[in-house]
């Protein structure tokens, strides 16, 4: 596997656009991805009862094979009723007329304000400008990026490039937005995280029970505030241009799609709003899954967790606090708990006490917390399951920014 400089149009036969429409005040905000041939396509959905209209329609279609997606940003198109669902049958109409193919193979996203109506004579303008700049390469990845970002601070792209078994030389490529009202739990078939994969390897359908896998591994374990967007969706798109045999089950393809989406959790993870630090977070030692998964994700939701991360303090009860509030089932005299940060990796708890209490060790844990990425690694002693998760610090901004955000 070799790790590539590159975004969307990486893998063959994809082109993206990113214009300025006028949604967004001078900015970009309106994004097109469009694939040469047809693509089969892997979609999952927000798991909020409370469904965007582009969500709404995307699933009322849930076409096997895609073309093209367009993302507007600025708006979410959400709570908006019947008009929203029209505005959204709109973009595909005015995309597919553009791209001269038929609008059950064109995606829709939205992300941004929500209950606002679209102003569809501005994005039908910014459909037609993405549709006639539509090329491969660096510009266009990077401006199809740009686009879709609302509170982003960082364009979100991971590459790589590798051989299946039978020697087909494929490329996966991926691009996210996200940074606040994160928590995704999307389904295949089924603040926003919206997500783009591309690939030029051939997929049957077969592959979705991997791909939703895959997203309960990666995206599915990313938390900014523990608040699921209604408009998340993420999408994997194969158009098979590369040739060769079937990637399914090819452990090579599944390595990489793995690590590009890996690379797009962390990244969400690292630019949640106002987020100075990533916190990761291990189980390892649960009975279950399902167990490995309730301790990562409750421990990463803890407001007192992430404040006392932003902050170096070296407070391990909140997150025995938190481990306890899980449904994750443990010992506590079972339990061990090591905090990593930099190059270093501190002891805390073992057997359900603490290894130290001298004020001079307290302070090796505050050095080790005093770092851009830590990891919190807790071990259950319970069984052989495991599961990682990311998530970001607590701070002063993200309360300034998501106080101010309509305004």
């Amino acid at each position: 596997m070799e790790i590539i400089e590159g975004g969307v149009t990486s893998p063959q036969g994809f082109k993206a656009a990113g214009v300025h429409s006028g949604v967004k005040y001078r900015t970009l905000d309106l994004g097109m991805l469009y694939s040469e041939v047809p693509a089969r396509a892997f979609v999952g959905y927000t798991s909020n009862k409370v469904k965007s209209a582009p969500v709404q329609v995307m699933m009322s279609e849930n076409s096997e094979f895609l073309s093209a997606f367009v993302i507007n940003s600025g708006n979410a198109n959400a709570l908006t009723g019947r008009r929203g669902i029209e505005d959204a049958i709109t973009m595909k109409n005015a995309a597919a007329s553009e791209l001269n193919i038929d609008a059950k193979e064109v995606g829709v996203m939205s992300t941004g304000l929500i209950g606002r109506f679209m102003d569809m004579h501005k994005v039908k303008y910014g459909i037609s400008r993405a549709a006639k700049e539509l090329e491969a390469g660096r510009e266009a990845d990077a401006s199809i990026a740009e686009a879709i970002m609302t509170t982003d601070t960082i364009k979100k792209e991971s590459a790589v490039r590798l051989r299946l078994a039978d020697g087909t030389l494929v490329t996966i490529a991926a691009l996210s937005k996200g940074s606040g009202m994160i928590a995704p739990h999307m389904k295949v078939l089924h603040g926003t995280t919206l997500c783009l994969v591309t690939t030029d390897a051939t997929l049957s359908n077969g592959f979705r029970k991997t791909w939703g896998e895959i997203l309960d591994d990666s995206m599915n374990m990313v938390t900014v505030d523990g608040d699921q967007s209604t408009n998340d969706t993420c999408a994997l798109l194969a158009n098979g241009k590369a040739g060769g045999k079937c990637a399914d089950e090819d452990p090579n393809f599944i390595n990489g799609l793995r690590k590009v989406m890996t690379d797009i959790a962390r990244m969400l993870a690292l630019d949640g709003e106002g987020a100075t630090k990533l916190i990761e977070v291990q189980v390892i030692g649960a009975e279950t899954k399902q167990d490995a998964r309730s301790a990562v994700m409750t421990i990463l939701n803890s407001p007192l967790v992430k404040s006392a991360i932003f902050g170096s303090d070296p407070n391990y009860g909140r997150i025995m606090m938190a481990l306890g509030n899980s449904d994750c089932k443990f010992k506590i005299e079972d339990v061990r708990l090591t905090i990593k940060g930099g190059d270093m990796e501190v002891p805390i708890l073992d057997s359900g006490a603490p290894v130290f209490q001298e004020e001079r060790s307290v302070e090796v844990v505050r050095m080790a917390m005093d770092n851009k990425e830590v990891t919190i690694l807790v071990d259950l002693s319970a069984g052989n399951e495991s599961a990682v998760g990311w998530g970001c610090d607590l701070t002063y901004d993200y309360v300034r920014i998501n106080a101010e955000y309509a305004t």
